[in-house]
């Protein structure tokens, strides 16, 4: 398993402790319809200082199992919701 990736995406939930959900949004192109397709991947990301909101748009990459579902940590929040 490569441990560099590097990932960008759009946080949807930040109600775990240390933990938020971030979904990343990509479209293709069905090879027999030649119609553009939007698919979504959640991943659980390890925020130590639970700085992130919903919204915030952040950095993350992958490392060693932390738990169960999260393979992820925040590298840096890039762009934070305004309301």
């Amino acid at each position: 398993m490569k441990k560099n990736r590097i990932l960008k995406g759009c946080v949807i939930s930040n109600k775990m402790k240390k933990s938020v959900v971030v979904i990343i949004k990509r479209k293709i192109k069905h090879s027999v319809y030649k119609k553009y397709i939007t698919l979504t991947s959640k991943f659980y990301v390890h925020d130590e200082n639970n700085k992130c909101n919903i919204g915030d748009i952040i950095t993350f990459k992958e490392t060693n199992p932390i738990s169960k579902t999260k393979f992820w940590i925040l590298i840096k929040i890039i762009k934070k919701k305004i309301y």
